[in-house]
């Protein structure tokens, strides 16, 4: 059995004797510990929710930066890194672009897609394309009720010629 094994299978005992112990019986070794729940609490199994995405601005950014370039004794730029939370990565970043003069580039961008412009050309389109649906789906309730009159018409044995010449007089 490798190291790594043998601590593992260590660190289960101690679990299991852990969860023996709540319930009042003896660990492997036969005894029972006195308080060893609250000694060695069991951790809290429960997921806990995924932390937002910090969003630095380009303020902090640049008075990160400024504090790094103060810093004179040894160790303090790195407290200040652990401080913040930070690698150095973000500070040659940070410094890049500051020497660039790309302050803009320093403010959080936008994640996602890009919401397109509206043009007023493809506004028209549109609407003439929606005028012109409802246009053919009036157009084709028309036709049917024409269709509809004709039958009725033939049934009847009225002509419909004659009911349009008095609605023209």
């Amino acid at each position: 059995m490798g190291n790594s094994q043998k601590q593992h299978q260590r660190g289960f005992n101690r679990v299991e004797s852990l969860e023996t112990s709540e319930k009042g019986q003896s660990n492997h070794n036969g005894a029972r510990p006195a308080v060893a729940s609250q000694q060695n609490p069991i951790p809290d199994p429960e997921v806990h929710v995924m932390p937002k995405r910090r969003r630095l601005t380009a303020e902090y950014k640049l008075g990160i930066l400024e504090a790094f370039d103060a810093c004179v004794e040894p160790g303090e730029k790195g407290a200040l890194l652990r401080r913040e939370g930070l690698y150095s990565s973000n500070i040659i970043k940070w410094r890049r672009l500051r020497d660039t003069g790309m302050l803009t580039a320093l403010s959080p961008k936008k994640r996602g897609r890009k919401k397109a412009q509206s043009d007023p050309l493809r506004q028209r389109v549109a609407e003439l394309e929606r005028e012109k649906l409802r246009l053919g789906s009036e157009l084709k309730q028309a036709r049917l009720i024409i269709e509809v009159q004709k039958k009725i018409s033939e049934i009847v044995g009225v002509e419909l010629v004659a009911v349009e010449k008095r609605a023209l007089q």
